[in-house]
């Protein structure tokens, strides 16, 4: 139990952070005068009592963060945060008379924090602004990484911040240090992504997006999460030149921004434009959507010019699990929305914004597979696997032979748990990719012109244990579960 401790004294610390975090939607309601200011009032006011109940209960416990304590405080904050942002959810959706289920709240929780765009909401051009502004927000949070902001803000993580990073970063990048202090790390990568946020909004404002819009939609496409405040999604604005805004930004939060904060410190971008997973990544991104296009094109779906809109939008938006539609994709080809939903698991880089397997393990992958090819024929060759220049250990080639086991392991059981509930098989297995990919597109009765409504809750808490896995990055939750991690 004194485990615990050190855990929850910087817990408080981040509920109070989190509280902050609600200011934005009271002023959006403020902004909007729809009235709903009591009940983003009462959320910051009950988070901050739990964080100074926690703090009052831990207030003498000062240890170093060890390993275990970063995976420890990393799987509360994603499961218990998304509680705290439920509340406005739940207050707002009575106000309003439009009353949601608990089931209902946390999952629209963790769907955005997790950045995975599903939703069980409708009408939502309908809704208060205040209460679309909160969804968008949410995911804005989750992109970066809540953690890695309190590392940076909060100087009471500055004891065992590394553990933290560590714990927090995605993808095999959890070593990588661009800066002596994990602090001014972290810091530098907020940085970036405050940048990148300023730039989009501006861009969506210049293209003719209301002021209103144009941060909301900034919210979802930085941090590739793809909520939209309006039913028609991208639809709504019909315009080509918005759409070739959110390409751009889309892409350029696939890739791993370690490699912007490099490039602007050093001034000096030879590095970024060499780097194997970005290329590979946009490689990836304009092939998959120049294929798309081609076949919408082949097969009389499109003219030319519409058909490379359709498909370069639609397959960036899928594969860098933004999720943002047009169109309902469905009605396509059907390898079209396959092969859209199977790039969403590789087409995002380690240190980016993405949900997925990202493209740094996919080449690992690649390469480890090429090497035992190799050996088959030389058995006696020294081949080491390298990403660029940069030799891979087998300690990382093992870590990411690990995640893909269990990641293997934990769509089959997910897909059985919905298969159990009478889902059909293609809405059931593709639900679990876009929740654990924390993706949103799916197919099936789950399509672009569907909500989450439609599933019963517990297949909801099976999705919402899928988007939690997956940004979690399933490892470090399944650790969580041994015995040997509780033995001192």
């Amino acid at each position: 139990m004194s485990d615990l401790f050190p855990v929850l004294r910087l817990m408080c610390a981040l509920l109070a952070m989190f509280a902050g975090a609600l200011l934005v939607p009271l002023i959006a309601s403020f902004y909007a005068d729809d009235g709903l200011w009591k009940c983003y009032v009462a959320s910051i006011l009950f988070t901050l009592l739990v964080s100074a109940i926690l703090w009052f209960s831990t207030r003498r416990f000062q240890r170093e963060l060890l390993p275990r304590h970063g995976v420890m405080l990393v799987s509360m904050v994603w499961v218990v945060l998304p509680l705290f942002a439920a509340i406005p959810l739940l207050l707002v959706s009575y106000e309003i008379n439009q009353p949601m289920s608990f089931t209902h709240a946390y999952f629209e929780a963790v769907s955005g924090l997790t950045t995975t765009g599903s939703s069980v909401l409708s009408n939502l051009d309908q809704l208060p602004l205040s209460l679309n502004v909160w969804r968008t927000f949410m995911q804005w949070l989750g992109g970066m990484g809540i953690l890695i902001l309190a590392v940076a803000v909060l100087p009471l993580l500055g004891v065992g911040a590394s553990q933290l990073f560590k714990a927090e970063a995605a993808g095999p990048v959890k070593d990588t240090k661009l800066t002596p202090r994990m602090t001014e790390t972290a810091k530098g990568l907020w940085g970036v992504y405050v940048l990148f946020s300023l730039f989009c909004a501006l861009g969506y404002w210049w293209a003719g997006m209301t002021p209103e819009d144009a941060i909301m939609h900034m919210f979802s496409t930085v941090s590739l999460g793809g909520l939209s405040p309006h039913d028609a999604s991208f639809a709504y604005f019909k315009s080509p030149l918005m759409e070739l805004i959110a390409i751009f930004f889309m892409m350029a939060a696939s890739c791993n921004f370690a490699l912007y904060f490099i490039a602007l410190r050093k001034g000096n971008w030879h590095g970024f434009w060499r780097d194997v997973e970005m290329r590979a990544t946009m490689a990836t991104l304009v092939g998959g959507g120049l294929l798309v296009a081609l076949l919408l094109w082949a097969k009389d779906v499109y003219a030319p010019l519409e058909a490379l809109r359709m498909g370069m939008f639609h397959v960036v938006s899928v594969a860098t699990t933004t999720g943002y539609t047009t169109t309902d994709y469905l009605g396509w080809p059907v390898f079209a929305p396959v092969f859209m939903i199977m790039l969403s698991g590789v087409a995002t880089g380690a240190g980016s914004t993405g949900g997925g397997i990202k493209m740094a393990r996919m080449l690992i992958l690649v390469k480890q597979a090429k090497r035992e090819m190799a050996r088959i024929i030389h058995p006696s060759a020294v081949q080491p696997v390298k990403l660029g220049n940069a030799v891979v250990d087998n300690r990382m080639i093992f870590s990411v032979l690990a995640f893909m086991l269990m990641y293997g392991a934990t769509v089959i059981v997910l897909s059985m748990a919905l298969l159990l509930t009478d889902l059909d098989p293609v809405t059931a297995f593709s639900a679990v990719l876009a929740s654990v990919h924390c993706a949103g597109s799916a197919m099936g009765r789950l399509g672009p012109s569907s909500s989450y409504i439609i599933l019963t809750d517990f297949q909801l808490w099976v999705c919402t244990l899928g988007m939690l896995l997956g940004r979690l990055e399933i490892l470090s939750f399944i650790a969580l579960l041994t015995p040997t991690f509780w033995r001192r």
